[in-house]
């Protein structure tokens, strides 16, 4: 009887051994406080993308620095030459005064005499900028680090970016060496020792005059700069009429939103003309000041013959205006007139009839340009 009892009671351990063992596991989650699923973060990340678009360009400027030093009167077997040395910048700043886009260019129009002083070069053949012209500007050749001048301005150019015009112009330069005192202004910064060695004097100084006359803007988020050059106006020595070389630079810094329209346009011309006596001597000082059309103001005497009494910087600005909010392609195809042989591209536009009757062809071709240029 005790044997029988003992093996029940062995069995009933055994059940209960194996009851326990198939027993599922408790939650271990049962008793922890509910948590509360991770918010959906699409609106933070699509914030965060908004204010990485956002427009940061608030002033927009256009600077420019002209000189004819390279110009030389006639000597010995060699003619006279006029050079004008056009260097312009559009820039784009924001509310610090930090650079956010840049762009500098240079044109050097020459003009060739004969000993009769006649011109003997081609003035109406095309005069291409350094950035245009690229690899045919050939100054990879004599340079130290194997650049040409475009490679060497698109490095300038970036390293500008974000820092203010005080930094820029206040940047660390030295005179390339002793025996050429065309390079007295080289960068003496590390980011640019294998990057830049051409001089950049010219370049700081027309970046200043952008900062110094610089326009305020809402909403743009690139800066293209439009620039043309002609020589067509040059004239050879005529009865009692003396030789000039004329350059007439047009060039523009224009702003734009993200859509393509245009917020604010400075559109700017300078007129550089060399004089040369019958002798061939430059008549014109080397170190002669030009000033654009814009800071001549009724210097340059247009108001007399112009059919609304206006002088050019008073209809410009006119111009100006009209362009803000407008693509670019509603800008250049505006309906115009012939007004006369001088005048083939006239606005017809109800609102510029009282206030713009100058010719406005090369104006709307830098337009153009600074749109496919902009950055």
């Amino acid at each position: 009887m005790k044997k029988i009892i003992s093996l029940l009671l062995v069995l009933m351990l055994l059940m209960s051994v194996v009851v326990g063992c198939t027993q599922e596991p408790a939650d271990e989650d049962a008793d922890a406080p509910e948590t509360e699923a991770p918010e959906d973060n699409d609106e933070e990340d699509e914030e965060d993308e908004e204010s990485e678009g956002e427009a940061n360009i608030t002033k927009v400027g256009l600077g420019n620095m002209v000189s004819i030093s390279k110009s030389a009167s006639a000597e010995d077997d060699k003619p006279a030459k006029s050079q004008a040395d056009i260097t312009v910048a559009a820039v784009g700043f924001d509310d610090d005064g930090m650079v956010q886009s840049v762009t500098i260019d240079v044109s050097q129009p020459k003009v060739e005499f004969d000993e009769d002083m006649k011109i003997a070069s081609d003035i109406e053949e095309e005069v291409k900028s350094k950035h245009e012209l690229k690899e045919d500007y050939d100054m990879k050749k004599a340079s130290p680090i194997e650049k040409e001048w475009y490679e060497q301005m698109n490095s300038f150019q970036e390293w500008m970016v974000g820092k203010t015009v005080e930094e820029i112009t206040g940047m660390k330069t030295k005179e390339a060496n002793e025996a050429n005192e065309d390079h007295p202004t080289v960068p003496d910064v590390e980011e640019l020792t294998s990057s830049v060695t051409i001089d950049v004097g010219t370049y700081l100084a027309a970046v200043q005059d952008a900062w110094d006359n610089a326009k305020d803007v809402e909403g743009a988020e690139k800066v293209g700069l439009g620039f043309k050059t002609t020589l067509d106006s040059s004239k050879g020595a005529e009865d009692d009429k003396n030789a000039v070389a004329q350059s007439d630079a047009t060039m523009t810094a224009t702003a734009f939103d993200a859509d393509g329209e245009i917020l604010k346009s400075i559109v700017d011309t300078v007129q550089v003309k060399v004089e040369f006596d019958e002798d061939g001597n430059l008549v014109t000082e080397k170190d002669a000041e030009f000033k654009t059309k814009h800071e001549l103001k009724e210097d340059y005497d247009m108001k007399k013959a112009s059919p609304i009494e206006k002088e050019w910087y008073e209809q410009m600005n006119s111009f100006q205006e009209w362009m803000e909010d407008q693509s670019v392609e509603e800008v250049t195809g505006m309906k115009t007139k012939e007004a006369n042989e001088d005048h083939p591209t006239v606005p017809d536009v109800e609102e510029l009839t009282s206030t713009v009757t100058m010719d406005v062809g090369g104006y709307l071709e830098v337009i153009q340009e600074a749109w496919d240029n902009a950055k």
